[in-house]
């Protein structure tokens, strides 16, 4: 496996895991569990996830995860309190991919990966934070269910085409900024506006 196909995998794992931890490591886990996704010679260290214990751990915190992510303002709660696990959980999927006989690219894949895992995470919770500040539920359920297919297709795409998606990873990286820089103006907008009504 080329280096840039490894890049595209710990990119895509880790801005995935952003999103949604519990789901990209329970699939990650399922599927190497049952050889639905066989891996190179190089990634064999990520094969940790398939253990019982994490797939049971990653499958309870994705049913939580699930409901919670659909009520609106318990999925900001539930955001505000990944914001120190999602990054890390992120980091370390990245790090799992390198071999511990080559130091340097596992702290290189480390900053990595909680990088781009923070990137991701922000972007959704600032999202979230504007979604939720219309009245109605239903903007807030349809945007939890292109979350949920958005992890889907990422993850199905990491497994089948792992160096379209380094492509993909990179684009994902580049709308998570646009998308933060927009939040954080509207955001700014409201608190002025806010300000001023007081």
């Amino acid at each position: 496996m080329s280096a840039l196909e490894m890049l595209g995998i710990a990119a895509s794992l880790s801005l995935l895991a952003g999103w949604r931890l519990y789901a990209t490591v329970l699939a990650v886990g399922v599927a190497l569990r049952f050889d639905w996704w066989q891996l190179p010679a190089q990634l064999t260290n990520l094969s940790v996830v398939s253990h019982t214990w994490v797939i049971a751990v990653a499958a309870v915190g994705f049913v939580c995860e699930f409901f919670a992510d659909k009520i609106p303002w318990l999925d900001s709660l539930w955001d505000s309190v990944h914001t120190f696990i999602r990054p890390v959980g992120g980091a370390l999927l990245a790090f799992s991919l390198i071999s511990p006989s080559d130091p340097k690219m596992q702290v290189i894949f480390f900053l990595l990966g909680g990088g781009m895992a923070l990137l991701s995470h922000t972007t959704k919770t600032g999202t979230r934070l504007l979604v939720n500040q219309s009245p109605e539920p239903v903007s807030n359920l349809v945007t939890s269910l292109a979350e949920d297919a958005t992890v889907a297709t990422g993850l199905w795409l990491t497994m089948t085409h792992p160096l379209i998606v380094a492509g993909v990873a990179l684009v994902a990286a580049g709308l998570c900024v646009w998308v933060i820089r927009l939040a954080w103006g509207l955001l700014r907008r409201q608190v002025k506006w806010l300000a001023g009504t007081s």
